[in-house]
């Protein structure tokens, strides 16, 4: 069976409608798939509705990917099996929403005075009623010809310490998994290497994620190699993870795909082992 637990749609920064990511993870033999777009649940009904219309045979389980402040650190949070009626859980994911929005009017502010202008309103009209990104911020810059690449966009403008920058101002790791869990949900620590941390950093970022009382850490994506892998899984059973998979696909792109080299470590323990009873019925 295979697991791809960390996805994106239209509904923040991916390029496939929920519609569309569902019938493609079929097609790429998923059997399980999480849709966790950034700060919002909108694409979920969306997805559900596709799977139930066509009778596809996946599985899609209900999470969100929540953006967090971590010793000056943006780190992502993923919340899978989260009830999307908890009311606590959505006046928070909008609470986010608003502070992607004030920090995306800032960078706009900041590009302009770079002589880029209209950044801002470039990035909301791709957005338009999805949670704004600087991935939509990367695409209008590239489509204005500032730069050929999204890669160059960031390195230039976008990433920490550059132009365009601004600090974020997101919620914690604590918040952040405790909203999670109260909706029901797991927490689990997003594409853990990409953070660019020294050990002795990330042992202190598994440390508190493990205090503050997350579930689990991905240990397995499309880019992984089995020594990186095998590294994940002995760091989640040091501070008591279990183990995620997920190809955080957010195009067709020739580095990340739905599914692919999606595994676990066999001594690492699934998060999907300890899901509830109604949730396992459901898989295929």
């Amino acid at each position: 069976m295979i697991y791809d637990l960390h996805s994106h749609t239209t509904a923040s920064d991916g390029s496939l409608s929920p519609a569309e990511l569902v019938q493609r993870a079929v097609e790429h033999r998923v059997d399980v798939l999480a849709i966790t777009d950034h700060d919002t649940t909108d694409g979920l009904q969306e997805g559900h509705d596709t799977i139930a219309e066509k009778q596809l045979p996946l599985t899609l389980i209900n999470g969100v990917e929540v953006s967090t402040n971590w010793q000056n650190h943006e780190i992502h949070v993923v919340g899978l099996n989260v009830d999307l009626a908890n009311p606590e859980l959505q006046a928070f994911l909008a609470e986010q929403r608003n502070k992607r929005e004030e920090r995306a009017v800032e960078m706009g502010n900041r590009l302009a005075k770079a002589r880029i202008p209209n950044a801002y309103e470039g990035a909301k009209a791709l957005a338009g009623d999805a949670s704004i990104t600087r991935s939509h911020f990367a695409k209008y810059l590239v489509e204005q010809g500032v730069e050929n690449t999204f890669q160059n966009v960031f390195k230039r403008f976008l990433a920490k310490g550059k132009t365009g920058y601004v600090p974020p101002n997101w919620a914690t790791i604590e918040q952040t998994i405790e909203i999670i869990q109260q909706s029901g949900g797991q927490a689990v620590l997003a594409h853990p290497l990409q953070y660019k941390l020294s050990t002795k950093w990330f042992k202190r970022l598994l440390a508190a994620f493990e205090e503050a009382g997350g579930d689990a850490l991905e240990v397995g994506q499309p880019q992984q190699g089995i020594t990186e892998r095998t590294q994940l899984a002995t760091y989640g059973r040091d501070y008591n993870l279990a183990g995620s998979v997920g190809s955080d696909f957010h195009r067709p792109s020739s580095w990340t795909e739905l599914g692919r080299n999606l595994y676990i470590p066999k001594d690492c323990t699934p998060v999907w082992s300890s899901w509830p009873e109604a949730v396992k019925e459901s898989l295929l």
